[in-house]
């Protein structure tokens, strides 16, 4: 009882100086947690475009929930998130953690978006990403990309030299090749249009005569919508791996990703000499610095530019023939 009467003697003393007793209290009832928001809002938004949205729920539910889900979502500070992101980084490659941070950073971005009561900046500003020093990107060479098809025409998969070619000819990324329908490709304006994708928003990307080519060599099966699909079930192919492996090691080239193709194609326009700006277009690149990726491959066709440029120049005309014809100027001068 006397603890009761003392914590009421300090309510009423805030009381008289005009100050709330109970702010959090009040607060709580209109700022949702962070739990509440992910299920209520953030999961619901993915699950209408992200192919990979559970992958997200396995993050939040492991690392990020047990952690700040019971945190108001304006109540989330850097120093909480930078706590939890040392502590995963103890335990996990500095690529998976930076796919947390990155998780993060979008759901609270939206909830900036969304004007989420409460939320006035994203608590992940500043907080940098880990150097991935294992993270290492392939560029296919011609050589490369002749000795893959000549794998790839030995493949017992049938479909895989058309995927393959697919992905190397537009930049666009595994399931979107396989996930594509018939009435996505506009053959008469050359447009595909990826309707579903990872940044959620409609993308449409170009047909080159190369990606033309191999749509029409596709076998067609009738009743299925899917030009890349599994000619037995007519239903697109769940996973590709195991023929992926075979082919990539018959080319002796065993460290070869699938999502390389895409780095390869950036790789083939850069060095064509196009500009990053196209590159980030044509891969459907959200923010130019995703692209920026590809910057020492444009550093080096500009030095080229510049060497062909050099070379028409007539140098030995201004050029000394030795030292002493440099005009020498006095220090006093």
């Amino acid at each position: 009882l006397e603890v009761a009467r003392q914590l009421c003697l300090e309510k009423l003393a805030l009381v008289a100086q005009s100050i709330d007793p109970f702010p959090k209290a009040e607060k709580t009832e209109v700022v949702p947690t962070v739990v509440d928001f992910i299920s209520k809002q953030y999961l619901p938004h993915i699950k209408g475009y992200k192919k990979s949205w559970e992958t997200d729920v396995s993050l939040l539910n492991n690392h990020v929930l047990p952690t700040i889900g019971q945190l108001c979502m304006d109540e989330v500070k850097r120093h909480h998130l930078v706590g939890l992101f040392a502590h995963h980084r103890a335990l996990h490659a500095a690529g998976s953690t930076n796919r947390l941070i990155i998780l993060v950073r979008y759901f609270f971005n939206l909830a900036l978006r969304w004007e989420i009561k409460g939320v006035e900046k994203n608590p992940t500003n500043n907080i940098p990403l880990y150097p991935d020093t294992k993270k290492m990107e392939r560029f296919l060479t011609a050589e490369d990309a002749q000795r893959l098809f000549l794998a790839l025409e030995q493949s017992e998969a049938p479909m895989l030299k058309y995927v393959v070619a697919m992905l190397l000819l537009t930049g666009a990324r595994k399931n979107e090749v396989l996930q594509a329908k018939w009435s996505d490709f506009d053959f008469e304006r050359r447009i595909w249009l990826i309707e579903f994708n990872k940044t959620g928003k409609p993308r449409y990307v170009p047909l080159s005569e190369g990606a033309i080519a191999v749509l029409e060599a596709l076998p067609r099966v009738e009743g299925c919508d899917y030009p890349f699909a599994n000619p037995k079930t007519k239903k697109p192919f769940v996973q590709i791996f195991w023929a992926w492996d075979t082919a990539r090691k018959k080319a002796g080239m065993p460290d070869l990703r699938i999502h390389d193709l895409r780095h390869s194609f950036a790789s083939f326009l850069v060095n064509s000499g196009r500009s990053l700006y196209e590159v980030q277009k044509l891969l459907g690149h959200t923010q130019i610095k995703t692209t920026q990726r590809y910057e020492h491959l444009a550093k080096d066709t500009l030095l080229d530019a510049a060497n062909i440029a050099s070379r028409s120049v007539p140098l030995q005309m201004v050029m000394p023939k030795n030292v002493t014809e440099v005009p020498m100027i006095a220090a006093n001068q």
